[in-house]
């Protein structure tokens, strides 16, 4: 595999980061994944858009956001992936320094890394939709940020998988905020609810997207919180994301949300969503 490392195209056995770099030392730093679909990637300046947010807001002083398209790309083909389904990752740390709590010194060189992977759409789970687990919102409050420090997210998603669960959902204050690698949407006597913008959620890419839908197919919307008791009495439940699509819930905790089964609006937009990314 030919990835991208400070500037050049290598093998991936070949890549190598100092051991004082503060991504692995500190968490020091952000990321962003785009998904390539056979010819094309979705919705690619929004991601850059997001990711640009992100740097901004950990003061991160990267000037490379415009060769990302080109770096994408390029990897993309080197790794014989064009006809496929593959996701383009890249993370930006704030570079290698002596282990600190404050910045390191003014030149320090951010570490820049990008892969493609090949992916395959989770087609079973948009299908059958998955069963989800609620678990108590303990992360930081600036989920806004793309960071790599994903510690709480992993230990959810892991409490997710010993319960035979595919998704975590956060509860913070007595609220669903989203899902340890999703956005959550929920369907309330035929309108759909999803937590609105602010500090406590990632704004998903995928997310904006399905809102826009939404409003295309004439499903009402309201971007307004719904809290832990209220989504037990969901309609429909589903997690929207770059490589969960529109994946229904089916059952939280145990209990069916609605019927059991994956509701009409979730079938809808995820209809909806592929012919876009088509």
């Amino acid at each position: 595999m030919i990835v991208y490392l400070n500037g050049g195209f290598i093998p991936f056995e070949k890549a190598f980061i100092s051991p004082d770099d503060r991504g692995f030392m500190l968490g020091d730093g952000v990321y962003e994944v785009i998904r390539w679909d056979t010819g094309k990637f979705f919705k690619m300046d929004e991601h850059i858009e997001r990711f640009e947010r992100s740097l901004k807001a950990l003061r991160i002083d990267f000037p490379g956001t415009a060769a990302i398209p080109s770096v994408a790309k390029r990897l993309v083909a080197e790794n014989g992936l064009g006809e496929k389904h593959a996701k383009f990752y890249i993370q930006v740390t704030r570079g290698a320094a002596a282990r600190c709590h404050t910045f390191p010194p003014e030149g320090t060189v951010p570490t820049v890394y990008a892969c493609a992977h090949e992916f395959r759409p989770r087609m079973k789970e948009t299908e059958t939709g998955i069963a989800a687990i609620t678990v108590p919102d303990i992360r930081w409050s600036r989920c806004d940020i793309k960071a790599v420090t994903l510690l709480p997210n992993i230990l959810a998603q892991q409490r997710a998988v010993e319960a035979g669960a595919g998704e975590a959902i956060f509860v913070r204050d007595g609220f669903v905020t989203e899902g340890s690698q999703s956005n959550v949407f929920a369907a309330f006597g035929g309108t759909v609810r999803t937590a609105p913008d602010s500090n406590y959620i990632l704004p998903g890419i995928t997310r904006d997207t399905v809102m826009d839908l939404c409003g295309t197919l004439g499903v009402p919307l309201e971007p307004r919180a719904f809290s832990e008791e209220e989504v037990r009495k969901a309609d429909e439940l589903f997690i929207v994301g770059t490589t969960t699509e529109v994946t229904p819930v089916v059952t939280l905790d145990g209990r069916p949300v609605g019927r059991g089964t994956p509701g009409p609006i979730a079938r809808k937009l995820l209809t909806a969503l592929r012919a876009v990314m088509a």
